[in-house]
Protein backbone atom coordinates (compact mmCIF):
# COMPACT_ATOMS: atom_id res chain seq x y z
CA UNK A 1 0.00 0.00 0.00
CA UNK A 2 0.96 3.66 -0.64
CA UNK A 3 1.85 6.10 2.54
CA UNK A 4 -1.86 7.71 1.50
CA UNK A 5 -3.68 3.83 1.39
CA UNK A 6 -2.24 2.90 5.13
CA UNK A 7 -3.05 6.52 6.03
CA UNK A 8 -6.66 6.08 5.29
CA UNK A 9 -6.81 2.65 6.37
CA UNK A 10 -5.41 3.81 9.91
CA UNK A 11 -8.28 6.59 9.74
CA UNK A 12 -10.94 3.69 8.92
CA UNK A 13 -10.05 2.09 12.06
CA UNK A 14 -9.62 4.89 14.20
CA UNK A 15 -13.47 5.40 13.46
CA UNK A 16 -14.26 1.83 13.35
CA UNK A 17 -12.66 1.30 16.82
CA UNK A 18 -14.74 4.55 17.91
CA UNK A 19 -18.59 4.31 16.38
CA UNK A 20 -18.65 0.80 15.22
CA UNK A 21 -19.03 -0.44 11.42
CA UNK A 22 -22.61 1.75 11.52
CA UNK A 23 -20.47 5.09 10.96
CA UNK A 24 -17.65 3.83 8.65
CA UNK A 25 -18.75 5.45 5.36
CA UNK A 26 -16.59 6.42 2.52
CA UNK A 27 -17.74 10.48 3.26
CA UNK A 28 -17.09 9.89 7.02
CA UNK A 29 -13.84 8.76 6.46
CA UNK A 30 -12.73 11.62 3.61
CA UNK A 31 -13.91 13.61 6.68
CA UNK A 32 -11.76 11.89 9.06
CA UNK A 33 -9.05 12.95 6.66
CA UNK A 34 -10.36 16.53 5.88
CA UNK A 35 -10.51 15.45 2.03
CA UNK A 36 -13.42 15.11 -0.54
CA UNK A 37 -14.44 11.48 -0.52
CA UNK A 38 -14.16 10.96 -4.18
CA UNK A 39 -10.03 11.35 -3.66
CA UNK A 40 -10.55 8.47 -1.51
CA UNK A 41 -11.56 6.24 -4.77
CA UNK A 42 -7.89 6.97 -6.06
CA UNK A 43 -6.48 4.68 -3.53
CA UNK A 44 -9.69 1.97 -2.84
CA UNK A 45 -12.50 1.33 -5.60
CA UNK A 46 -14.99 0.81 -2.52
CA UNK A 47 -15.84 0.71 0.78
CA UNK A 48 -15.63 -2.86 1.04
CA UNK A 49 -12.16 -2.64 -0.01
CA UNK A 50 -11.08 -0.71 3.13
CA UNK A 51 -12.67 -3.12 5.09
CA UNK A 52 -10.51 -6.17 3.60
CA UNK A 53 -6.97 -3.94 4.65
CA UNK A 54 -9.34 -3.80 8.17
CA UNK A 55 -10.39 -7.68 8.33
CA UNK A 56 -6.08 -8.14 7.13
CA UNK A 57 -5.14 -6.16 9.98
CA UNK A 58 -7.63 -8.33 12.68
CA UNK A 59 -6.16 -11.46 11.29
CA UNK A 60 -2.50 -10.63 11.14
CA UNK A 61 -2.87 -8.68 14.78
CA UNK A 62 -4.78 -12.17 15.97
CA UNK A 63 -1.86 -13.91 14.61
CA UNK A 64 0.63 -12.52 16.32
CA UNK A 65 -1.39 -12.37 19.89
CA UNK A 66 -1.76 -16.35 19.73
CA UNK A 67 2.08 -17.03 18.31
CA UNK A 68 2.82 -14.91 21.53
CA UNK A 69 0.55 -16.54 24.01
CA UNK A 70 2.08 -20.12 22.29
CA UNK A 71 5.54 -18.66 22.65
CA UNK A 72 4.71 -18.59 26.83
CA UNK A 73 3.31 -22.47 27.52
CA UNK A 74 4.84 -23.82 24.27
CA UNK A 75 4.56 -27.92 25.79
CA UNK A 76 3.44 -26.50 28.91
CA UNK A 77 -0.33 -27.28 29.97
CA UNK A 78 -2.51 -24.83 29.85
CA UNK A 79 -1.35 -23.57 26.53
CA UNK A 80 -5.10 -23.84 25.28
CA UNK A 81 -5.94 -21.77 28.00
CA UNK A 82 -3.55 -19.22 26.87
CA UNK A 83 -4.48 -19.52 23.43
CA UNK A 84 -8.28 -18.60 24.23
CA UNK A 85 -6.93 -16.00 27.05
CA UNK A 86 -5.22 -14.36 24.41
CA UNK A 87 -7.85 -14.60 21.60
CA UNK A 88 -10.91 -13.31 24.08
CA UNK A 89 -8.45 -10.63 25.56
CA UNK A 90 -7.80 -9.06 22.03
CA UNK A 91 -11.29 -9.65 20.59
CA UNK A 92 -12.74 -7.86 23.75
CA UNK A 93 -10.18 -5.20 23.05
CA UNK A 94 -11.42 -4.69 19.12
CA UNK A 95 -14.85 -5.62 19.48
CA UNK A 96 -16.13 -3.57 16.72
CA UNK A 97 -13.22 -4.85 14.50
CA UNK A 98 -14.08 -8.08 15.31
CA UNK A 99 -17.40 -8.02 14.23
CA UNK A 100 -16.70 -6.63 11.33
CA UNK A 101 -13.67 -9.48 10.86
CA UNK A 102 -16.34 -12.30 12.08
CA UNK A 103 -19.86 -11.42 11.60
CA UNK A 104 -20.29 -11.29 7.30
CA UNK A 105 -18.56 -13.82 5.04
CA UNK A 106 -14.95 -13.77 5.19
CA UNK A 107 -13.51 -12.18 1.69
CA UNK A 108 -10.77 -15.08 1.60
CA UNK A 109 -9.74 -14.35 -1.90
CA UNK A 110 -8.81 -10.81 -1.48
CA UNK A 111 -6.80 -11.32 1.62
CA UNK A 112 -3.20 -11.89 1.70
CA UNK A 113 -2.28 -15.75 1.16
CA UNK A 114 -1.82 -17.30 4.05
CA UNK A 115 -2.85 -14.87 6.22
CA UNK A 116 -6.22 -16.99 7.76
CA UNK A 117 -3.81 -19.83 7.69
CA UNK A 118 -1.34 -17.97 10.24
CA UNK A 119 -3.67 -17.20 12.14
CA UNK A 120 -5.63 -20.48 12.42
CA UNK A 121 -2.38 -22.31 13.53
CA UNK A 122 -1.40 -21.73 16.91
CA UNK A 123 -4.84 -23.43 17.88
CA UNK A 124 -4.45 -26.05 14.98
CA UNK A 125 -1.42 -27.10 17.14
CA UNK A 126 -2.73 -26.76 20.39
CA UNK A 127 -5.53 -28.98 18.86
CA UNK A 128 -2.75 -31.83 18.08
CA UNK A 129 -3.36 -30.93 14.15
CA UNK A 130 -6.95 -31.85 14.83
CA UNK A 131 -8.49 -29.69 12.37
CA UNK A 132 -12.12 -30.83 13.51
CA UNK A 133 -10.97 -30.18 16.99
CA UNK A 134 -9.72 -26.75 16.31
CA UNK A 135 -12.60 -26.04 14.19
CA UNK A 136 -14.82 -26.74 17.28
CA UNK A 137 -12.82 -25.19 19.63
CA UNK A 138 -12.51 -21.85 17.37
CA UNK A 139 -16.45 -21.77 17.09
CA UNK A 140 -16.73 -22.39 20.84
CA UNK A 141 -14.25 -19.28 21.76
CA UNK A 142 -16.04 -17.49 18.69
CA UNK A 143 -19.39 -17.91 20.28
CA UNK A 144 -17.82 -17.12 23.78
CA UNK A 145 -16.32 -13.79 22.75
CA UNK A 146 -19.14 -12.45 20.21
CA UNK A 147 -21.79 -13.00 23.51
CA UNK A 148 -19.28 -11.16 25.67
CA UNK A 149 -18.98 -8.24 22.93
CA UNK A 150 -23.01 -8.18 21.98
CA UNK A 151 -24.19 -8.20 26.46
CA UNK A 152 -25.66 -11.51 25.94
CA UNK A 153 -24.72 -13.29 29.18
CA UNK A 154 -26.36 -12.25 32.61
CA UNK A 155 -24.25 -9.68 34.77
CA UNK A 156 -23.88 -12.43 37.44
CA UNK A 157 -22.32 -15.08 34.85
CA UNK A 158 -18.80 -16.50 35.84
CA UNK A 159 -17.58 -16.39 31.77
CA UNK A 160 -14.02 -16.87 33.15
CA UNK A 161 -15.63 -20.41 34.63
CA UNK A 162 -17.84 -20.94 31.37
CA UNK A 163 -14.35 -20.82 29.11
CA UNK A 164 -12.55 -23.43 31.81
CA UNK A 165 -15.73 -25.41 31.29
CA UNK A 166 -16.47 -25.44 27.45
CA UNK A 167 -12.32 -25.76 26.66
CA UNK A 168 -11.98 -28.74 29.04
CA UNK A 169 -14.98 -30.19 27.07
CA UNK A 170 -14.15 -29.88 24.25
CA UNK A 171 -10.30 -31.11 25.52
CA UNK A 172 -10.66 -33.51 28.32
Amino acid sequence: MTARARQIVAAARELLEESGPAVLTMRTLADRLGIKAPSLYKHFPDKHAVEVELIAQMLEETAEALETAESRTSDAPGSLEALAQAYRTYALAHPHLYCLATERPLPRPLLPPGLEDRAALPLLRACGGDLDLARATWAFAHGMVILEIHGRFPDDADLDAAWKRGLRTLHP
